[in-house]
């Protein structure tokens, strides 16, 4: 039995609200960690105790960021289990495997050496500090990229087959799933990201403190830092988005179509849009900018190949729902006997469409029976909503021009040392700072929504992913996660404000002021 749509949204909009709360603390955890990792470096190579404070101020702020991280990200996992349980029980044996690893193995090697850190400063040599500290700033990035390969995985699944005596996909290569081309590229896409989020905290902070007239030497020489690895940064997330955009394009086709707002199919090399007005109603795209040839040199790389319209690829989806009937007629008939060697083979033959036999579940009672309208209502359910992603995409890739202006303005004044020289810089970067935060928001609606309507791409629809909960049960979660997630913000903006006021003077004191 299906769960009641209601319960499908709620539970969606609950995972979605705590998915994107939590990473609102990641993409820090992940620049500031490697930024701590640089300022400590300066402090062993010329033993300055200025890069000291600096290191201990900075991380002490990392620390607040971590604490509220863990506390949303282990919330957040318990979920799978209590309301996408059907989820759980088809895909656990392949999403569960990085998801373990993350915990048991990347998350308990970040925490110890986050303990070192705050606590080893005059524990151990100054070497030995600087290893743990270059050991966190790893741990984060690899504690993220097992949650990366899991999200991949459902994004692309590699590696895995449905077994009809389980009912189950099952592993079978776990190497492909870890070396899985969109994982990776997502992994160093959204480390990249990190590093902008961080890099932009230290400017804006240091910016504030400038203006403010306090902590000015240690304030410049953290907007030195940040702007250079910034600029790297910014640099770093355009190339890798340029990647991310052209996997997209092989494995999403209908992504990268709803993305541009591509109603029909243009000749080869297509167009990309750079404004425009989707409408989800007449299937057009009104009062579209468009610069010839980029969209077709983005997605497929070249001259020749055509970026497929939303039109021509919901024809397709209608081919791959009737194979998919196919193999739900073989699946019920193997259910009955298992020995059949001829439905085994037309299972075998269409298994990679038996996602898209079960879109039909929404209207058909029998789906081996569904009519030519029903069909047509499943195909045209692979398309996302257009008008959110055509703008959410445009939203995130304009930040990312905005930073590599920025940090390359940062890093030119850095290099003339006339960064505190110019109120109306120092009021930009300190204006600027929520934005990495909209761009990594934005980020991910681009990549989750736009997986809609599949929990993994072409292989299980969300609505049969979801637990089959009363209204109520989810209602009163919502509830329970808003209150505790509104009490963990306001306890980390009082905690952040607090310390960013006191500055790094009124907490560490070095014994020569450079």
């Amino acid at each position: 039995m299906l769960p009641a749509s209601e319960v499908v949204q709620l539970s969606r909009l609950q995972f979605g609200m705590t998915a994107l709360y939590h990473f609102l603390f990641v993409p820090l955890t992940l620049g500031l960690s490697t930024l701590l990792g640089i300022m400590e470096t300066v402090y062993f190579i010329t033993n300055r105790p200025i890069w000291r404070t600096m290191t201990q101020y900075w991380g002490l702020l990392f620390g607040i960021n971590v604490a509220m991280g863990v506390a949303t990200g282990v919330t957040l996992e318990f979920q799978f289990g209590t309301n996408w349980a059907y989820y759980s029980q088809y895909v656990g044996d392949v999403f569960g495997a990085p998801l373990a690893i993350e915990g048991l193995m990347a998350f308990f090697l970040e925490a110890t050496f986050i303990g070192i850190f705050f606590f080893g400063w005059d524990r151990i040599s100054k070497g030995a500090h600087l290893i743990v500290t270059w050991m966190l700033a790893a741990g984060s990035s690899f504690s993220a990229l097992w949650i990366l390969i899991a999200n991949g995985w459902m994004q692309h699944p590699v590696g895995a087959h449905f077994n009809f005596h389980t009912l189950r996909m099952e592993l079978y290569d776990f190497y492909s799933v870890v070396f899985n081309e969109v994982a990776q590229a997502k992994f160093v896409h959204t480390i990249s990201a990190g590093y902008v989020t961080g890099s932009m905290f230290v400017l804006s902070i240091s910016a504030y403190f400038l203006l403010r007239g306090r902590n000015v030497a240690i304030a410049k020489r953290s907007m030195t830092v940040a702007a250079a690895f910034g600029l790297a940064s910014a640099l770093c997330v355009i190339v890798l988005g340029d990647e991310s955009g052209y996997l997209t394009g092989l494995n999403q086709k209908m992504k990268i179509a709803a993305i541009e707002g591509m109603w029909e199919t243009e000749p080869a090399p297509a167009p990309l849009t750079v404004i425009g007005f989707p409408d989800m109603t007449t299937h057009t795209t009104k009062y579209a900018l468009k610069i010839p040839y980029l969209l077709g040199l983005i997605a497929t790389r070249s001259l020749h190949e055509p970026v497929y319209g939303i039109t021509d690829l919901v024809d397709e989806a209608r081919d791959r729902i009737r194979s998919g009937m196919r193999a739900y007629s073989a699946l019920e008939t193997l259910q009955k006997d298992p020995n059949d060697k001829r439905a085994e083979d037309i299972l075998d033959a269409n298994e990679e469409n038996i996602g898209y036999g079960f879109l039909l579940k929404r209207y058909a009672d029998d789906v081996i029976s569904a009519t030519p309208e029903q069909i047509d209502q499943a195909a045209w359910d692979t398309v996302p909503d257009v008008f959110t992603l055509f703008w959410t995409f445009r939203i995130m890739v304009g930040c990312g021009l905005y930073f590599l202006g920025l940090f390359t303005l940062a890093f030119y004044l850095s290099l003339r040392r006339r960064l505190a020289h110019y109120k109306w810089f120092l009021w930009i970067a300190l204006l600027s700072l929520p934005l990495p935060w909209v761009a990594a928001e934005t980020g991910w609606v681009v990549a989750e929504y736009g997986r809609q309507p599949w929990v993994v791409d072409g292989l299980l629809p969300t609505f049969m992913g979801a637990s089959s909960l009363t209204l109520t049960n989810v209602w009163i979660s919502l509830a329970g996660f808003v209150l505790f997630y509104t009490a963990l913000a306001i306890v980390e903006v009082y905690l952040m404000v607090k310390y960013i006021r006191l500055g790094p003077d009124h907490l560490f004191h070095p014994e020569g002021a450079k």
